[in-house]
């Protein structure tokens, strides 16, 4: 097992006072193996050799002669399999937009580290990694096959999950949106992240589709009858609108459950939208927004047109992505972000929906704002239908217990 010591550290820094200072730090955290160099060209030599090869580079961004950027693309021509943490002076914006550019480049990081450097937040990031390199390694992910996807569809092993949405200002739960998950005879619960995209490049989406959008409409015809009025979300991919079948399939389940168009809300990736040739999926969008269906814009903020978007598909929801919302109340960026879809989609008169709510601050960021509707683990995570009433009676006893809503 590899201890601190025997970890190999390269510091990277032009200023001295910042390599004896970070130094000094490892040192007292229990690395000893440490190297420092002042300028990118001394460290690359000691890369190319295998004796001082590191395991760990503690980078800082801006130095005069090769900045941190160039260096990085030098750690990718000698395919460096070590880790990385920047260290640097610079604002928040540009130290994630750093952190984007080295994860492009399939380097792997730890974190970054604000100068003055604080020595809890450095102990904290290597405590975390030391703990994942000496715990079990996990095992390898199986890939699947077309074939193994096919039997999964016809073997009725896709299971749709249900993830609570509830509203902001009462807690009342809402909706849900549904998630389905691949129960493996063999290998356990697959999330879809596992299958989709080899569904999808094997023309086995619309099956697929078919599937979870049965289930889905079933399951909501149930609770309807049993007076639950939740509204029902199925993701759909622009594949599944390039056929004018899926309205009808999709008008057609309704019907046979008894179910009001009202409670089935279509949600459609932002980024997949409209491809070159729109009049089908427009037609279909269109059609079903005429029947009272639901449209959400999935998502929102990590497309290439997103106001066109909005502009051109007569949507009535908009889910703004996790991406902007999990911590904007501590996030400037993050924050603007989440306040201009919020603004916008107010102004279009739609319902809006916060994805990736995670702990209680994300939660009172949206009731301080004014969103509708809250998605995330802080709620629930994706439920079986057996677990949804056991679900709702701690939810209800939790919005007293923790004053989740005004008036509580």
């Amino acid at each position: 097992m590899q201890g601190p010591a025997t970890i190999k550290i390269l510091i990277l820094d032009d200023d001295t006072f910042m390599l004896k200072l970070l130094t000094r730090m490892l040192a007292k955290l229990g690395y000893s193996a440490v190297t420092t160099c002042d300028n990118g060209s001394d460290a690359l030599r000691k890369i190319d050799q295998i004796d001082t090869r590191p395991e760990l580079i503690l980078l800082d961004l801006n130095m005069p002669d090769m900045d941190g950027i160039e260096f990085v693309r030098y750690l990718v021509d000698r395919d460096y399999r070590g880790k990385l943490i920047l260290v640097s002076g610079e604002d928040e914006r540009m130290l994630r937009t750093a952190e984007k550019l080295v994860q492009a480049h399939k380097i792997p990081m730890l974190g970054y580290l604000h100068k003055p450097v604080d020595p809890d937040k450095l102990s904290e990031i290597l405590q975390k990694w030391t703990e994942s390199i000496t715990a079990s390694p996990l095992p390898i992910s199986k890939a699947y096959s077309a074939a193994d996807i096919q039997s999964a569809i016809t073997n009725q092993e896709l299971v749709n999950y249900y993830q609570p949405k509830v509203s902001v200002v009462s807690g009342e739960v809402i909706g849900v949106e549904t998630l389905v998950r691949w129960h493996h005879p063999q290998d356990g619960v697959i999330t879809p992240n596992r299958f989709i995209q080899v569904a999808e490049a094997n023309n086995l989406i619309d099956d697929l589709t078919r599937s979870v959008l049965t289930q889905a409409i079933i399951q909501a015809g149930k609770w309807h009858q049993e007076g639950q009025t939740l509204r029902v979300s199925i993701n759909v991919t622009m594949d599944n609108l390039a056929s004018l079948d899926f309205q009808d399939m999709v008008v057609n389940l309704v019907n046979e459950n008894n179910l009001p168009p009202q409670k089935i809300v279509i949600e459609i990736t932002e980024s997949q939208v409209m491809g070159p040739d729109a009049r089908v999926p427009l037609e279909i969008l269109t059609r079903l927004r005429l029947k009272r269906f639901h449209l959400s814009i999935d998502d929102f903020g990590t497309g290439h047109s997103s106001l066109a978007q909005l502009r051109d598909i007569p949507f009535n929801e908009l889910k703004i992505d996790q991406g902007f919302v999990h911590r904007a109340w501590q996030d400037d960026t993050l924050r603007a972000i989440y306040d201009a879809s919020l603004a916008m989609g107010k102004q279009l008169g739609m319902d809006i929906v916060a994805e990736g709510v995670e702990d209680r601050n994300d939660w009172d960021l949206l009731r301080q704002t004014g969103c509708d509707m809250a998605q995330g683990n802080f709620i629930s995570e994706p439920l079986l239908p057996a677990d949804l009433p056991s679900w709702q009676k701690t939810w209800h006893q939790r919005i007293l217990d923790e004053s989740l809503v005004s008036g509580q």
